[in-house]
């Protein structure tokens, strides 16, 4: 093995989270000419020129494909990496095994609820199935040599629930792009939505607060930017009195950054999150966040001076209190909230973190 290190990172997947922060992490690490970077996996849907002569094409569309998984090992091994970063779960099942394995773990699966995920006394537990597969994901973390989270309670359920050691865990902040940042003049009235419309991200929460009589001004509305399996419901329960006209649905898009600009503030009313790209990404753009007190939501938006928007996670009637305090607000810090976006969450300081480990990998 030579001294200069040759980073790894393998997706499963061409878009999402986790391949816009892997993406990220690859582009500034090559640019900044610390190590030799390649990328193995589909094309990303997103920021696929960032990573143009770095990207090695492979596919494994399903966890039990074992020919394509051996295949992606070899792939893997005829490059001679120095460390190996799996950036979803089925790549982290692929690499397990191989030497210096990193696994990023970005989240539970969808059913996991958020009083369970904490270990709240008389939670339902989520299904069979998904506690195999939690059970498969304590056995990558064992096998790897580190397991990255990007929030502090997800390393508290590894090492709680999933019984991963402490040594094995590590907590690195998600990276986002960032642009120039666009605080709201005045008072908010554009909202932006963004994500995959499935029942986990609370769109469906946010339509009934909009509609609770009291709530959105004459003049505001929502804008829906992504798409999914909940969509038809989202545009019927968007198709009522009081919101008719109003919220407008975009489908997948891929320039979350502008749109963001575009509006006056962002809300995410999930049931379920662990530390949200976009988040990172409104507050980069210094636009007030309405969001959800779940997974390390809360710890995103503690900044010294800006107002913190946190509903209960499932509470209609809280979202919507939430809602009337954020539209009636004057005016948002959005220059501190911009400015706590660029401390934590720049590709940069990503990056040097992640250099620091696979140094620290290295030299073992």
């Amino acid at each position: 093995m030579t001294d200069r290190l040759r980073v790894a990172y393998l997706l499963t997947q061409d878009h999402g989270g986790p391949v816009d922060l892997t993406v990220r992490l690859a582009a500034t690490l090559i640019a900044s000419g610390e190590a030799d970077v390649r990328v193995f996996g589909p094309l990303p849907r997103r920021g696929a020129e960032l990573v143009e002569g770095h990207h090695e094409l492979i596919a494994v569309p399903r966890k039990g494909d074992l020919g394509a998984a051996r295949r992606a090992r070899a792939a893997l091994r005829a490059w001679k990496p120095t460390v190996v970063h799996a950036q979803d779960r089925r790549a982290g099942l692929v690499s397990a095994g191989l030497p210096r394995v990193v696994h990023t773990y970005h989240g539970v699966p969808d059913d996991v609820s958020e009083p369970w995920f904490r270990g709240t006394r008389g939670a339902p537990p989520p299904s069979r199935y998904t506690r195999a597969v939690l059970t498969a994901d304590a056995v990558v973390a064992r096998v790897v040599a580190r397991t990255v989270v990007p929030a502090p309670s997800m390393a508290t359920f590894l090492t709680g629930r999933l019984r991963v050691p402490t040594h094995r865990v590590v907590h690195i902040d998600n990276c986002v792009s960032m642009g120039e940042a666009s605080p709201a003049p005045g008072p908010v009235r554009k909202l932006l939505f963004a994500g995959l419309l499935v029942e986990r991200k609370g769109l469906d929460l946010l339509l009934e607060a909009l509609a609770t009589p009291g709530t959105m001004p004459s003049d505001a509305t929502l804008t829906v930017a992504g798409d999914g399996p909940e969509r038809a419901r989202a545009e019927r329960l968007a198709d009522r009195p009081g919101l008719r006209g109003r919220v407008r649905f975009l489908g997948f898009r891929t320039d979350v950054p502008v749109l963001l600009r575009q509006h006056d503030a962002f809300v995410l009313p999930s049931r379920m999150e662990q530390q949200p790209l976009v988040i990172a990404e409104a507050m980069a753009a210094g636009k007030p966040v309405l969001a959800t007190d779940t997974g390390g939501v809360a710890d995103m938006l503690t900044v010294p001076g800006a107002h913190r928007y946190l509903a209960v996670p499932g509470d209609v009637h809280d979202l919507a209190k939430q809602l009337r305090a954020l539209f009636a607000a004057p005016a948002h810090n959005g220059d501190l909230l911009a400015a706590s976006a660029r401390s934590r969450f720049s590709p940069e300081t990503c990056a040097q973190q992640h250099l620091t480990l696979y140094r620290d990998l290295a030299k073992g």
